[in-house]
Formats: C-alpha cells, sequence, structure tokens
C-alpha cells in the first residue's frame, strides 16, 4: 500500500498518514411559508363542492322525482285557476255594485271606488298565490329535511388507521424521549419508530464472508485498510458515522466486485469520500483524498470509482450502522460518556476482524454495550434496553463471547491506531482499562 508524502503537520509515531492536526478532538455530538392563492390558476376550472351546501338548501332550487314534484305541479295549477277566477267574480261583483249606486254618487267617485276595490282584490289575489307557492316549495323541500335530519342522527363514521401506521405504544417506565420534547432535532415523536426502521432495514444488508469471491485479498489486508481509515477519520476529525458508514460501504462493494490488492486503498479511500458527503457538514475535497493516497492514483480513477461503488450499491448508502444503535442504548440506561466511550472502542475495534462482518449493526451494538456495563460493573441488559433493542441476554451471550475473545489476543503492532486513538485522555484512556474476567463474565451472562 502506498506511503503517503510529508504534509504541514507532523505524523505521530508509527503512523503512515500525516497528520491535519496534532490535536486530538472528540466527535461532536449532534446537538416563513407563502400562503397559498385560493384563486384558480389561469384556465383552470374553479373549485366546487361534491354536494351542496345543506345549510343553505333553502336558496337553491331543488328538482327531486316522485310524487312529491308532480303534486306541486298540480298544486300550483290549482292555485293559479283558482286566483284567476276569484278575480272574475270579483270583477264582476263590483260591476253591480257600481251599476247600484249609480244615483247615489258622482260618476267620478263611482269610478274611483271601483278602481280601488278592484286594486284590493287583485292583491288578495296575489297573496293567495304566494301563500299557495310556499305550500308547494315546503313539501319539494320535504325530502331535503329529512335527509339532512338522517345526517345528523347518524353517528359519525370512524376512519380506521391500518395496524402498520399505529403509534407503537411505549410503557412510561419505557419512555426515554418523553423528556426531549423541546428538543425537535431528537425527534421525540418517533424517535422510537426510526429505530426500529433501521432495523427492519439491516435484514437488506446483511453480509456474510465475502473473502472467497477475492482471489487478491485476504482478512489481514482489510485489517490495514480499516486501521488506515480510522488514521484517516481522525486526522481530517471526522464523525464516527462517516467511518462506520465507509467501512459498510467497502464490504459490500467488495461483496459484489473483485478487487486488485493495489486498488483496494483506492476502494477505502472513495467509500471515505462517499461517507463524507453523506454524514459531514463539510466533507473533504477530491484532492485531499488524493493527498492521503500520496497521489498514487488520479483524480480521474478516483471519481470513476466513485461512479462504481454508487452503482454497485444501487445509490441504497443509508446502511444501518452500530455506532447509531450503540447511542441510542446507552441513552435507555443513562450511560456515562466513559461507559459510551468503553463500547465505541470495543465496537470499533471489531470493525477491523472479518468475523464480525455478518453481524447486525443492532445486535453488535447491544453487545458491546453489554460488555461495557459488565467491565464498568453497572449490572446486566436491564428490561428497558431488551423493550429498545429487541434482545435478551441470551440473544447477545455468544457475540459478547467473541469480542472477549478478540480483545483479549494480543495486539498487532501493525495495526495500532484504534488502540492509540482510545489511548488518548479526550476517550477516557479506555484502552487502557483491563478487562473484564473470564469467569466473571461467564457468571453474569449464565
Amino acid at each position: 500500500m502506498p506511503l503517503p508524502r510529508g504534509k504541514k503537520a507532523t505524523s505521530t509515531a508509527g503512523s503512515r498518514l500525516p497528520k491535519l492536526s496534532a490535536k486530538a478532538t472528540e466527535n461532536q455530538e449532534e446537538g416563513s411559508q407563502v400562503k397559498r392563492s385560493t384563486s384558480p390558476p389561469h384556465g383552470a376550472p374553479k373549485k366546487r363542492t361534491a354536494f351542496i351546501d345543506i345549510t343553505n338548501a333553502h336558496s337553491v332550487h331543488i328538482s327531486l322525482p316522485g310524487r312529491k314534484k308532480e303534486a306541486g305541479k298540480k298544486q300550483a295549477k290549482k292555485a293559479s285557476s283558482t286566483s284567476s277566477s276569484s278575480v272574475s267574480t270579483k270583477n264582476h261583483t263590483n260591476l253591480k255594485k257600481s251599476s247600484s249606486v249609480s244615483s247615489e254618487g258622482t260618476t267620478a267617485e263611482k269610478e274611483k271606488t271601483d278602481v280601488e276595490e278592484e286594486v284590493v282584490e287583485v292583491k288578495l289575489g296575489e297573496v293567495e298565490v304566494e301563500v299557495k307557492d310556499e305550500e308547494v316549495q315546503s313539501d319539494a323541500m320535504a325530502p331535503v329535511e329529512e335527509l339532512v335530519a338522517a345526517a345528523a342522527a347518524a353517528p359519525p363514521a370512524v376512519c380506521e388507521v391500518p395496524a402498520h401506521l399505529l403509534k407503537p405504544h411505549i410503557p412510561e417506565e419505557f419512555d426515554i424521549d418523553s423528556q426531549n420534547t423541546e428538543d425537535c432535532f431528537m425527534c421525540p415523536e418517533y424517535a422510537k419508530e426510526i429505530f426500529d426502521y433501521l432495523k427492519q432495514r439491516e435484514e437488506k444488508f446483511v453480509l456474510c464472508d465475502y473473502m472467497p469471491k477475492q482471489p487478491s485479498l485476504n482478512p489481514e489486508m482489510r485489517a490495514i485498510l480499516i486501521d488506515w481509515l480510522v488514521e484517516v477519520q481522525e486526522n481530517f476529525e471526522l464523525y464516527h458515522e462517516t467511518l462506520y458508514l465507509a467501512v459498510k460501504m467497502t464490504d459490500h462493494f467488495l461483496d459484489q466486485t473483485p478487487v486488485h490488492r493495489e486498488m483496494l486503498q483506492l476502494v477505502g479511500s472513495t467509500t471515505m469520500l462517499i461517507a463524507s458527503k453523506f454524514e459531514e457538514r463539510s466533507p473533504p475535497c477530491v484532492d485531499d483524498f488524493l493527498y492521503i493516497c500520496d497521489d498514487a492514483y488520479k483524480r480521474e480513477e478516483l471519481i470513476s470509482m466513485e461512479a462504481n461503488i454508487l452503482q454497485a450499491l444501487s445509490f441504497d448508502i443509508n446502511i444501518p450502522i452500530p455506532y447509531r444503535f450503540l447511542r441510542r442504548y446507552a441513552k435507555c440506561v443513562n450511560a456515562g460518556m466513559d461507559t459510551l466511550t468503553l463500547a465505541r472502542y470495543f465496537c470499533e475495534m471489531s470493525l477491523m476482524d472479518m468475523d464480525f462482518v455478518p453481524e447486525r449493526g443492532s445486535l453488535l451494538a447491544s453487545a458491546c454495550l453489554l460488555m461495557a456495563l459488565l467491565t464498568k460493573d453497572l449490572g446486566g441488559w436491564t428490561p428497558i434496553l431488551q423493550f429498545h433493542s429487541g434482545y435478551q441476554t441470551s440473544d447477545l451471550s455468544p457475540l459478547v463471547r467473541r469480542l472477549h475473545a478478540m480483545l483479549s489476543a494480543p495486539p498487532d503492532d501493525k495495526l495500532r491506531a484504534i488502540r492509540n486513538k482510545y489511548s488518548h485522555k479526550v476517550f477516557f484512556e479506555v484502552a487502557s482499562l483491563p478487562l473484564i474476567e473470564s469467569d466473571v463474565l461467564e457468571s453474569a451472562l449464565s
């Protein structure tokens, strides 16, 4: 693997990569819409309701089929004929009266009286017609009123929410998110659903031992690459999520594509570039990754490898990583920063071991946290951890024993990046803490 050249800052002892910053720092923790116009666009149909407004039904003329409509017509015709006959009868009476009083008054007075009486009789006829019309309209609106009364008496329709959309019930003693109701970044309303979804996605990214597919590679070469990526993460001061995601993408790409050993570092640096774009606020540029590879590759090669990796992964790079689960589960027991850092150390050491590649991230995170709790003598796997992780102690015991065996093995002098990293005071020097004894571990797991 090519060795990097010197840079501005001096490199640490035994490191193959120049430090961009001599100071070791910990990963940073996560700490007016315009109203739409109600008017339709030009040429678009106007909005309308599917049904008429029953509260304004009196102003809407409704044509209803059936007996009521015919009865209304008959009553309206009858009222019209009655009013006309009444008017003609009254006019005939007025003529008789005018002839009978011709000797008692002047001609002008007679005409005046006749006109007034005719006006009165006509008005009476109009009133009678209006009354009949209102009756007809009342009869015609009777079905609408019956519909309104039936709708008011009917019970309201209840929309049943599908079972997969219902919010899961969280017992009060297991609720770890209500305390963050004021912090929108913690997503307290659906944090549980987020991690349940991540656990479901894990099934899509389960790997097996892919080394038989790689004739030019072996587990030791992969371990050297991971150790180098840890140095890259430290020197660029990248998030831990970036490191874990880069390792996951590297494994998935190697599972699908045979790679020559000379191109292995290019694959690792390219996955770190992609992960930086996905996780970081200010990811390093392409030239930075070309530099840390000691200019062993050209710019065109790195960009071409980036396209190949994304296509091989179908651009689905949101792979669940154990680091996210670890932080979530540590919150369940209010673990201190030193305990969480110890679990991080165990989890990061497992990245270099090929035997842990097939393990699901949530299961690996749970095993690392349980081992850290036992090492710190803080108890075992509690019911709240069982609720949020979905694992019991019996599910974690085999993996905890394998982690203990890996950490108990003599360290390789060629792979010291993680041990040196977690030996720093920023990380509470957890790498120098003694491991739990095997008999104590067995008694705690049994």
